[in-house]
């Protein structure tokens, strides 16, 4: 396993990994490992072949596992690479395993250990007891060589192949004589309530050679695996050729002995290149198609919104605006008569009832502290947020550079503290506010603090159960240390030349009496318009959504970024467009109160992905138990509160830009 490239030379390898990419999508690796076979090695050309061991999880669970934790075959000299904090805070648990092999050495039948599990030994009983469970509960082993997943691969509907980065510990078949899960892949496996380990695999590792392209050695570019479960009866003289499979019973009456053992062949095929050595993979997943889809439908919405805020922009507006401009200017215009004048001037009122407001319309609102410390923490979001999925295009943030994602999230959200400050405290000073002590400890403490309870909690869930995604203490001192150490300090830094600056001036006059607002319609009111205004941005990244919460919680891969970045442009026009527009007509109802309602307005789209995360639970997740609801519902909260202050800080800022222009260019008096 080679070592990860730290985060601060990321600019630097931009740019080498820019002159030298290949074609793919994406970088797979972070630099390619030459293999020889024994004998003919060199300092760059590697014989040994590290089988690396990872966490196991399941979909029917949100607690993963540490690999030791099974009681499987350990390594004598056990070694864990060094992990960034991506991989921590996503849980993975990487560590060598006693599967070992060579270069182009193949290996038949080959016993790693033995398990042995005595009828009335208490701790015996537990390790059997928690390996059934990982049977039960359909846990997977995820294993990596040469930084690359070695997957099982197997034919699906319509004669597709898929290959999972994953294979099962094992299966079951229930009392009731039903097979679950991975036993339908055996006839033999009808007993019931019998479990049957998987304690064999087949190895097939698929490299390219360079002897064909003058440069020396080879490069891995597929490792697949077939988990099979065959009972031995001599331990020392093993048979991987068939027999009886490895059952253990429901009930734990007898002595029960578990052979670990493992086949390995090599295949050489030169029509796959190194740096798209992760495509029979990534192909084999679904949903291209109906990305496009996604992408097409969220397009023809943005084109309807785009459609309706130019039919406002350059007809209606413009209309009122001359109306307006031209009774401002009575005095230079001859009226054949004074009930002529009177007519114009009714009419412009009667058309659009937008500029009775603009006294008022820029009267600061109320909770405005509140608003701007959740304006400039949206903020940090949204730069955060363009910058992670901008490199994760360029592909340095793709599946083969483990953990890069989160650790680019969070390093980013640490270093932007400063416009977060700076925006908190210009919109505060704007709004006339003088609290700006307080107004600088809530916008670094306020939301990073309910993320941080929130996440807290759930660690000290996983903590309990024993899950190795639990968060070491060490590393919650470090992320405190970022926090307190360096996101804090930047923020105040922020707020300092926030309030240094003049408050952005409005154009028009604020009145001292505030105008009393007419009697509204339904659509017009607050909470009508706020439940629409979210309908449409979610309607743009619904299909999207499904496939990254697939990506956390059922534990498929996620590399489409490309398709993600897209979406994400359109979402941000979206919001900005349904803001607008709903803006627009409260206006024109003399409603002057726009501040929170267009942040609660695109923020709302928040609230519909918690309705859609709810359905997915019971739709498409098969979890059980009390823990794994609570930390899914307690991780979705939080991703619920950063997707509210992201969204709702695209519509407030799009309003906020709209109502300037408007009153800008009308005259008053």
């Amino acid at each position: 396993m080679k070592e990860r490239i730290p985060f601060s030379s990321v600019l630097v390898y931009l740019l080498v990994a820019y002159s030298c990419s290949c074609s793919a999508f994406y970088l797979p690796g972070l630099a390619p490992v030459s293999f020889c076979e024994p004998g003919s090695g060199g300092e760059d050309c590697q014989t040994d072949i590290q089988l690396f061991v990872n966490r196991l999880d399941s979909v029917e669970s949100v607690l993963p596992y540490e690999y030791d934790v099974f009681d499987f075959c350990k390594d004598a000299k056990e070694m864990r690479p060094s992990e960034n904090l991506g991989q921590v805070l996503f849980g993975e648990r990487i560590e060598s395993s006693p599967y070992k092999f060579q270069f182009k050495q193949d290996v038949k039948c080959k016993a790693v250990c033995t398990k042995t599990y005595k009828k009335g030994e208490k701790e015996d009983s537990s390790k059997l007891d928690f390996l059934k469970m990982g049977m039960q509960l359909n846990y997977q082993h995820h294993w990596i060589i040469d930084n690359m997943p070695v997957t099982w691969c197997y034919d699906v509907e319509d004669g597709q192949k898929y290959c999972n980065p994953g294979f099962p510990i094992g299966c079951l078949v229930t009392v009731d004589g039903r097979a679950k899960d991975a036993c339908v892949i055996n006839s033999e496996f009808n007993k019931k309530n019998t479990f049957y380990v998987f304690n064999h695999v087949d190895i097939k590792i698929t490299y390219h050679s360079g002897a064909a392209e003058g440069w020396r050695g080879a490069r891995l570019v597929a490792a697949t695996l077939e988990p099979k479960s065959i009972k031995q009866t001599d331990e020392k003289n093993v048979n991987c050729d068939g027999g009886n499979p490895m059952e253990v019973p429901g009930d734990f009456d007898s002595d029960v002995s578990v052979v670990y053992t493992y086949s390995v062949s090599f295949t050489e095929d030169n029509s796959i290149k190194w740096a798209s050595r992760w495509d029979y993979i990534l192909v084999s997943m679904p949903h291209t198609n109906i990305q496009w889809f996604s992408i097409m439908n969220s397009l023809v919405i943005v084109l309807f919104l785009s459609g309706m805020v130019a039919m406002i922009m350059l007809r209606t507006l413009h209309k009122d605006i001359a109306r307006y401009n031209q009774v401002d200017q009575e005095d230079s215009v001859k009226f054949s008569s004074t009930k002529e004048k009177s007519t114009l001037y009714e009419d412009a009122q009667e058309e659009s009832g937008w500029k009775q407001v603009h006294g008022d319309v820029f009267r600061p609102p109320r909770k405005g502290m509140l608003l701007s410390v959740f304006l400039g923490q949206g903020t940090q979001i949204f730069i955060m947020t363009f910058i992670t999925l901008f490199l994760a295009c360029l592909g340095f943030l793709s599946p083969a550079n483990r953990g890069a994602l989160m650790t680019c999230a969070v390093v980013l959200w640490v270093l932007l503290g400063t416009p977060a400050g700076y925006v908190s405290a210009r919109l505060y000073k704007t709004f006339g506010g003088e609290k700006w002590k307080t107004n600088v400890l809530l916008t670094a403490l306020l939301c990073p603090g309910i993320v941080f309870a929130d996440f807290f909690l759930m660690n000290l869930i996983l903590w309990v159960e024993g899950s190795s995604a639990a968060i070491p203490f060490g590393t919650l001192v470090a992320i405190l240390a970022l926090w307190f150490g360096i996101s804090v300090p930047l923020t105040f830094i922020g707020a300092y030349f926030g309030f240094k600056k003049a408050a952005i001036e409005q154009p028009v006059r604020t009145n001292q009496i505030p105008r009393q607002i007419p009697e509204q319609s339904f659509f017009t009111k607050p909470i009508p318009g706020i439940v629409m205004g979210g309908i449409l941005p979610f309607g743009c990244i619904f299909i999207q959504l499904f496939f990254i919460l697939n990506s956390i919680w059922s534990h498929q891969m996620y590399y489409m970024f490309g398709f993600l970045f897209l979406v994400f442009i359109i979402l941000l026009i979206t919001c900005s467009e349904a803001t607008i527009l709903l803006c627009y007509f409260h206006l024109c109802a003399e409603d002057y109160h726009w501040w929170w309602r267009s942040f609660l307005t695109s923020g709302f789209t928040a609230v519909y992905l918690f309705i859609y995360a709810v359905h997915y639970f019971f739709s498409k997740l098969q979890i059980i138990g009390a823990a794994s609801t609570i930390l899914y519902f307690g991780y979705t909260m939080i991703m619920v509160l950063i997707f509210f202050l992201f969204t709702g800080t695209i519509g407030f800022f799009a309003c906020f830009w709209f109502v300037n222009k408007i009153y800008s260019v009308v005259k008053v008096d």
